[in-house]
């Protein structure tokens, strides 16, 4: 893991978690993948649109979903996204300023996606432990 990988993933976050969901721990981290996936379009979608409105939900889901797994910066991302997206609405106004974060979430939600993944995947920690490992 690189310090990147660490500024991206709050692992100690990410391990309570992983404790309290025991068994479903892999299918929820699967329906964060389903719904992240289809969130990131709605946001991308709801930018192009001029949708500030299109921007509040799916921008909350990412950042509920993303803070619950340790991920941190994408879930500030996407905190920010949404908070700027209802004081726009409140103002009525859209929130073209946001155009570089949103421009951000996808690859920053690509790259927590994987190392979540990664870290999930029972191949790659069977191997980690080494050989001889019961």
């Amino acid at each position: 893991m690189t310090p990147f990988d660490e500024a991206l993933v709050d692992w100690e976050v990410h391990a309570r978690t992983r404790a309290q969901l025991g068994a479903a721990f892999v299918r929820i981290l699967g329906y964060f993948r389903e719904d992240g996936d289809k969130s990131v379009a709605r946001i991308e979608d709801a930018m192009q649109r001029k949708d500030a409105t299109g921007l509040v939900l799916p921008a909350h889901t990412i950042k509920t979903e993303a803070r619950q797994f340790g991920a941190e910066p994408l879930g500030a991302l996407a905190e920010e996204i949404e908070h700027e997206a209802r004081s726009a609405i409140e103002m009525h106004f859209f929130p073209d300023h946001l155009i570089p974060q949103v421009a951000r979430l996808r690859p920053l939600y690509l790259q927590t996606i994987d190392l979540l993944e990664r870290d999930a995947n029972p191949l790659r920690q069977r191997s980690s432990a080494g050989p001889g490992a019961a």
